[in-house]
């Protein structure tokens, strides 16, 4: 056992170097709920962040066995469907999901000195749930993504733009949501909390879920 001494330092180092205090974890401070502190988290990030704290990248990966990652917007998340984000499905990152459902998801936040790990299977919206975000996205937003063929070769800048003015023209007041423009929900199998200590000594907590759909919680070797 170490002397009281040493042990008192190493606490402290753990949250020296963090905006933030950070609680000492031991096997008696596990939790089952990793929703609740990713809201807790989040929270804190939408005041912190100077930007897009919903950024967050989005791993996938083709059927040559080659991964790619892109920066995509987290757009909601609860326990029942997981974490939200809408995008092209005839891009490449749509594609590449469609071939294989099993993605990964990080969020950073710099301010915060933390970031959040996510993995799982990706599966599409509803019909009803994409429509409905659609139709809060601003008129050139909606018309980007009919006028952007997400993915593909792109001649020169004027052609894009000439699209984008094509569709302003096609379109009146409404602009229909494009079919294969939807969301797609993360279903977490497992959530890791990482928090930033001094000299090496990160916090680790990795929640698994198991086949009953209960949460578990342990520590990782930073």
């Amino acid at each position: 056992m170490l002397p009281s001494r040493i042990a008192t330092t190493i606490a402290r180092a753990l949250t020296s170097g963090c905006p933030r205090a950070v609680r000492r974890l031991d096997a008696g401070a596990m939790a089952d709920d990793p929703f609740a502190l990713f809201e807790m988290w989040f929270a804190e990030a939408r005041v912190s962040e100077p930007n897009d704290p919903e950024a967050m990248a989005l791993a996938t990966v083709g059927d040559d066995g080659r991964p790619s990652v892109r920066i995509v917007l987290l757009k909601s998340v609860d326990r029942d469907n997981g974490f939200t984000f809408h995008s092209n499905s005839r891009s490449r990152k749509g594609r590449e999901m469609a071939g294989n459902a099993d993605v990964a998801l990080v969020l950073h936040w710099k301010s915060l000195r933390r970031q959040v790990r996510i993995e799982g299977r990706v599966t599409a919206a509803t019909e009803a749930e994409s429509d409905a975000y659609f139709a809060t996205r601003g008129r050139q937003s909606q018309l980007s993504a009919w006028a952007s063929q997400q993915s593909q070769p792109l001649g020169s800048w004027q052609e894009l733009v000439e699209r984008q003015a094509a569709m302003e023209q096609r379109f009146g007041d409404k602009v229909a949501r494009p079919e294969h423009w939807h969301g797609y929900r993360v279903d977490p199998r497992s959530i890791e909390f990482w928090s930033d200590g001094a000299h090496r000594l990160h916090q680790r907590r990795l929640f698994t879920r198991s086949t009953d759909g209960r949460w578990s919680e342990s520590l990782l070797y930073p």
